[in-house]
């Protein structure tokens, strides 16, 4: 058999089933969270199935917006993104769907009567439909074609996909929705309260993958780590993932691994953190653990379930228990009352975890949420000069995170030829070029 880098790379050139449908192209614009991207992923996977041609948008017969609306910014995003794709093309469909149809469907629907604004759930069938009715005229045989129902969630047979933009860390979505209602958040209306897939669908669809060669999975969900299958949670979820895919491998080649997309800290139970230490980096030894603030006044104020001193004792927990591990972390600055001295307990905080990296949002105002409604919010220019303070920090910390990994041996997943990421998620240049898709060890 081939390596990995090959055999993904003829699955790419080899579309599922596609030899029987007629072709045509389409774009899928994503905007958003992981879960998204995977879910797009999903899409993508589904018109490739039934002869559909990955193009730009201003090539495209078909366009698919998957939305985002976990802020007033990422609302205006989606507008924009919706009547850029309509200004691109003047005959494709423009399908509107995700997080942002759920809270505004009206707003999407008048933009133009090309736009068709789809609910997530009944996507997948939507598009098999589209297809079937639009195209069928150039075969027969599209009438026939039943809608992959899984595509969003799994594989239905042992079968691989690789999305046209040649990524090699493969998604898979194993959570959805959320019971938490932090104040500046709409999500959990968007995405409805939180369910989990089943542990065998999760399993079988890694099988797949890890059978077709991919070496990095990355587990997603929106609220990830209250994943709950009649009492399997995410540790026993990902033991199980370890397990059947452990010898999954060619002789020359390393087994995959698997990286938790984003985990909130009330949810790392002391099972995970414990596998985490065992599983010798087929576990990635990196989280993102969102802070938010690291004021515990505002913490409350946001209706976050811990305060700063609970995520410093995680951390230093973690740290100790997982001396590799590589912690990187969401944080909102200039939340409606938030003080200097708020934003200066934030930014110690931050300087005691030793985040390698922080990704900073400037509060947004997102309509229809408690803190959009305050009347003590933060200035733009106040938010803007904490912001850029932040990021500062966030640079200095990852140049001391990396500085001190040097001469430390990590895998790293080939994500070009002359790139890769570590497992400490750090990009490094590779000396040789190497197999794309492959894991190969390097040392910063």
């Amino acid at each position: 058999m081939n390596g990995a880098g090959e055999r993904i790379d003829r699955a790419a050139k080899e579309p599922l089933s596609s030899a029987a449908f007629p072709r045509f192209s389409f774009c899928v614009v994503n905007l958003g969270c992981k879960v998204n991207r995977v879910e797009s992923d999903g899409f993508e996977r589904l018109l490739t199935e039934r002869g559909g041609v990955p193009a730009r948008e201003a090539e495209a017969d078909l366009i698919v917006v998957n939305t985002c609306t976990v802020t007033g910014e990422a609302e205006k995003k989606t507008r924009k993104a919706v009547r850029h794709a309509l200004n691109a093309s003047e005959r494709a469909q423009v399908v509107v769907t995700g997080c942002a149809t759920e809270i505004d469907r009206e707003t999407y629907a008048g933009l133009s009567e090309r736009v068709a604004v789809v609910s997530k759930a009944e996507a997948a069938l939507y598009l098999a439909d589209w297809v079937a009715e639009t195209i069928s005229t150039a075969s027969p045989d599209v009438a026939d074609g039943e809608p992959a129902a899984t595509c969003l969630d799994g594989f239905t047979e042992a079968e691989f996909f690789v999305p046209s933009d040649g990524r090699t860390r493969i998604g898979i979505k194993v959570q959805d929705g959320c019971n938490n209602a932090c104040t500046y958040c709409i999500v959990h209306v968007a995405r409805g309260h939180a369910t989990s897939r089943s542990a065998d669908e999760v399993v079988s669809e890694a099988v797949a993958l890890a059978q077709a060669g991919v070496r990095e999975i990355v587990l997603t969900g929106i609220n990830l780590g209250s994943y709950d299958d009649n009492g399997c949670d995410l540790a026993d979820l990902c033991r199980r993932l370890l397990e059947a895919t452990a010898d999954l491998h060619e002789p020359d080649e390393l087994p995959c691994r698997f990286r938790i997309g984003s985990i909130e800290p009330m949810d790392v139970s002391m099972d995970f953190i414990g596998l985490l230490a065992d599983a010798e980096g087929r576990l990635c030894r990196h989280l993102h653990l969102p802070l938010q603030s690291g004021s515990s006044k505002v913490l409350r104020e946001m209706a976050r379930p811990y305060d700063a001193e609970e995520y410093r004792q995680l951390v230093e927990y973690l740290r100790a228990m997982v001396p590799e591990i590589a912690l990187t972390t969401d944080i909102i600055v200039g939340f409606p009352g938030e003080t200097n001295e708020d934003f200066e307990d934030t930014v110690k905080l931050a300087e005691r975890c030793g985040f390698s990296k922080i990704h900073v949002f400037p509060y947004s105002r997102r309509e229809g949420t408690p803190a959009a409604e305050r009347p003590d919010q933060v200035q733009p220019e106040v938010k803007a000069a904490r912001a850029a303070r932040l990021r500062e920090l966030s640079d200095q910390l990852a140049a001391v995170d990396r500085g001190a990994r040097v001469g430390i041996p990590e895998l790293a997943l080939v994500e070009t030829p002359t790139k890769a990421t570590t497992e400490s998620y750090h990009e490094v240049e590779l000396a040789e070029p190497s197999l794309v898709g492959s894991l190969v060890s390097v040392t910063l």
